[in-house]
């Protein structure tokens, strides 16, 4: 009788969600996950892409955005708009569009994680004044954590190693 009631009182405390549903139920939230997961990846390989494609260089050592990047930084930012008209369209609430700031592996670890978070939070800046809404946009320094190159001991494969990307976090 008392496990019964233990049991009981356990099922009762659950929210309603994490009952048993029925198949039909539990196929659908499958379904749904899986779409929104391929939604996720269309977008942000399309935002990969236009980030490579109109990728910004910044002079050394600084935050300061090379000159004549101002129509790369309008295409990308028509990318997001886009990517979150898809994304509305398809209901799917609370994302993040999330610019990662990379550098090469010049330098200490701490001093290029402070440059890449700078570097990023000047994409971000520039982005929200060509109509990113900032609720929906945040930046995050990644320093020489994630190379595209390695290792990345030619001034090319520095390059290429400095970059910024824009994805989307469901």
């Amino acid at each position: 009788m008392r496990i019964a009631i233990v049991t009981a009182l356990a099922l009762a405390a659950l929210p309603a969600a994490s009952r048993a549903q029925n198949p039909w139920d539990a196929a659908k939230n499958v379904a749904g996950r899986a779409t929104v997961g391929k939604l996720e990846q269309e977008i942000n390989k399309r935002l990969l892409d236009e980030g490579h494609k109109n990728q910004c260089s910044f002079k050394t050592d600084t935050d300061v955005l090379a000159p004549g990047c101002d129509a790369k930084m309008k295409r990308l930012a028509n990318a997001l708009i886009d990517a979150k008209k898809k994304l509305d369209s398809s209901g799917v609430k609370n994302f993040k569009f999330v610019v990662s700031g990379h550098t090469d592996t010049s330098g200490s670890a701490a001093h290029n994680k402070e440059l890449s978070a700078k570097r990023a939070a000047v994409v971000e800046k520039d982005l929200v004044a060509k109509g990113v809404p900032r609720d929906e946009i945040e930046s995050v320094g990644m320093g020489s954590e994630r190379p595209l190159v390695k290792p990345d001991d030619t001034p090319a494969k520095k390059a290429k190693n400095r970059r910024y990307e824009v994805q989307v976090r469901l």
